[in-house]
């Protein structure tokens, strides 16, 4: 394929694409906020049921059938129209000339808007704006003959109510729709209006000269009761301040009697606290100086008495361990003597005789020798050897002593006497 069949292919492709891309754009349409869309030529039910020849998009997008289909739009754009009417006679009949401006737009809502594209479809704007406008002026007409001069020029806000009530209808019926109506102007050839200006002007400044001169008397006469009022006022015043000042001197009398009491009450409860204080003190000495003698005499003797029930119990524990001591040992040297039989005479006398003999030499012991003198006899014998012969004659004398003391003749128990046998264990 050489380069010129090639350019012209992709020529007829574009072509092509170009000529399906104007196709599909010639058969979408698309519907703007401000406007709406009327597709004609094919048969449609609406909602309650009747056949009609078109359907309406408000907004959005839709397809359209080549050749059989039909789209035309109406602007829903408002419509400012400038209404005025000339020699519109009103109640009265008194002829007016009144100007207004209403604005007003095709409706879009269902079903005015069906009364729209019935009546309105494909015509200029021109033409909808005289429509719009012969509708309103002749309704201005009509609500112009129904009400006084006065009430169209003082009341502008209700003649513009009775209007859009009387244009409304006929308006739907045309599709159309009344957004607002403002009156402008309301005038007369005759000069009705300014007469009826200048005859009020006239009765207001004859209500406003009877007013001045009123306001003048009563001003004047105001100005003589003010002066009265302020004479009056002033003897009051004068007065106001004699008694006043009587009050005062009678009350200054009645504070100083209060302050002299107050100062006396203050004295006496001064003294009353201080004696008071002084008890309360008193109170505190005493409670001192009984902390003081508690410390000083009856803690300590409590300390002493307790200290001499504690060392009482300690003797009387001790003298009780020690009782219970030789009860042991008593009940021990019993056991003893129950089991040396015939001999328990003879061990209790040895156990005696220690003290026994301690006993008789400590009476000798008491006596102070200071010297012992041996003298020779000369009849053989030295005075040495008699004072050695003279011990186992003390001895016996010893023993006749006990014997008289205790009636146990020891000498005579220990030659007796067999050999003790230890107790079984």
């Amino acid at each position: 394929m050489d380069i010129s069949t090639f350019a012209i292919l992709a020529a007829v492709v574009l072509g092509v694409i170009t000529a399906m891309s104007w196709v599909v754009r010639s058969l979408i349409v698309i519907c703007l906020p401000n406007e709406m869309v009327v597709v004609t030529g094919r048969k449609r039910r609406t909602s309650d049921g009747q056949e009609v020849g078109y359907r309406v998009l408000h907004g959005g997008r839709t397809m359209r059938i080549p050749l059989i289909e039909k789209v035309s739009r109406l602007d829903l754009t408002t419509i400012p129209i400038e209404v005025g009417v000339q020699n519109a006679y009103s109640k009265g009949g008194i002829p007016l000339f009144v100007q207004g401006i209403a604005n007003v737009k095709i409706s879009g809502r269902e079903p005015i808007s069906d009364n729209a594209v019935e009546r309105l479809l494909n015509k200029p704007f021109e033409e909808v704006m005289q429509i719009a406008k012969d509708t309103l002026e002749g309704n201005l007409r009509g609500v112009l003959a129904t009400l006084t001069p006065e009430e169209v020029n003082e009341d502008r806000l209700k003649f513009a109510n009775f209007l859009i009530e009387e244009a409304d209808e006929d308006l739907k019926k045309l599709g159309l729709e009344l957004d607002t109506l403002k009156i402008q102007n309301v005038t007369d050839e005759v000069k009705y209006l300014d007469s009826i200006g200048r005859q009020k002007t006239a009765e207001i400044l004859k209500l406003a000269r009877v007013a001045e001169a009123t306001r003048s008397s009563e001003s004047e006469q105001a100005e003589a009761g003010a002066r009265q009022a302020a004479q009056v006022a002033s003897l009051q015043a004068d007065l106001r301040i004699t008694e006043e000042s009587n009050r005062l001197r009678v009350r200054k009398a009645e504070l100083e009697a209060e302050a002299l009491a107050r100062e006396a009450e203050a004295q006496v409860a001064g003294e009353k606290a201080r004696v008071v204080a002084e008890q309360a003190l008193q109170q505190e000495r005493i409670g001192l100086e009984q902390r003081r003698l508690e410390a000083d005499v009856m803690l300590p003797a409590k300390a002493d008495r307790d200290a001499a029930e504690q060392r009482a119990k300690g003797v009387a524990a001790t003298i009780a361990e020690d009782g219970r001591a030789r009860l042991m040992v008593l009940e021990q040297t019993i056991k003893l003597y129950q089991s040396a039989g015939s001999e328990a005479e003879r061990i209790f006398i040895l156990n005696m005789l220690p003290e026994i003999i301690r006993d008789i030499s400590g009476t000798v012991g008491k006596m102070s020798i200071d010297k012992v003198t041996v003298i020779d006899s000369g009849n053989g014998a030295t005075g040495v050897g008699k004072a050695a012969g003279q011990l186992p004659s003390a001895i016996i004398q010893i023993t006749e002593q006990i014997e008289a003391a205790t009636g146990v003749n020891i000498l005579s128990r220990l030659q007796q006497a067999k050999p003790i046998e230890a107790p079984p264990a």
